[in-house]
């Protein structure tokens, strides 16, 4: 098996490794209850795991991009392609996941504050570390749809460029086709050019041959009539 199928090979393993654990992580998430910081470290673990697919999907693109074999090159960008629709998507789920587990640990919050820690004070007011988790939790969700936001926008970024490549070799292509095709108009028509003039130097050759046919004949037939002449 040839180096760069052993690294294909590598590198999708680990695509699907790093799939499957955000998969889990996602779960994890769906079921979290809280409190807050084991929900932030759940999410920590999937923004990493994100990063490392990401990284590991640029890296099977740029082997694609090596490879000598056009179909097998095509075939690597599909399976590429299919990676990254794959990603997003679970990072709609990821999102989806995020909102209903902090909806959930909100509405517990909630639920404790109004029941009280033993049950005594039943509409306690919250007290200044209450307010200030509260106030923390709020920037952390702030700071966490700040990171998403950007990593769409990222996403929007690398498709772009990859649209732009795509676009810049379709006319480059596009200039090849013309170049080639100028070139075979041009040996068509010296091949034409070369074509006519042989047949008008056989043309000349025969009727000096013809000529020089009919001065022989000519001086013949005088010798023969005219002998003494």
């Amino acid at each position: 098996m040839a180096s760069s199928e052993v690294h294909v090979r590598i590198c999708e393993q680990e695509i699907l490794k790093y799939d499957l654990e955000i998969k889990a992580l996602i779960q994890d998430i769906i079921a979290c209850s809280g409190p807050q910081s084991k929900l932030t470290q759940l999410n920590t673990d999937v923004k990493k795991n994100f990063h490392n697919l990401r990284s590991r999907i640029q890296d099977l693109e740029q082997m694609a991009m090596e490879q000598d074999k056009e179909s097998e090159k095509q075939i690597l960008i599909s399976q590429v392609e299919g990676h990254r629709k794959q990603m997003q998507s679970n990072q709609t789920v990821w999102r989806k996941a995020n909102l209903a587990s902090k909806l959930t640990i909100d509405n517990m919050e909630k639920q404790d504050l109004l029941n009280g820690s033993n049950g005594a004070v039943r509409h306690r007011k919250p007290t200044k570390e209450d307010l200030a988790q509260t106030s923390t939790n709020i920037t952390e969700n702030l700071m966490s749809i700040s990171r998403m936001m950007a990593q769409q926008v990222q996403q929007s970024e690398d498709t772009i460029t990859t649209l732009a490549t795509s676009s810049r070799t379709i006319h480059e292509t596009n200039d090849e086709f013309k170049t080639m095709t100028g070139t075979i108009q041009l040996g068509r028509k010296l091949i034409t050019k070369y074509n006519r003039r042989e047949l008008t130097d056989k043309l000349l050759i025969f009727l000096a041959l013809a000529l020089f046919l009919a001065t022989v004949l000519y001086i013949l037939k005088k010798r023969l009539l005219f002998p003494f002449l």
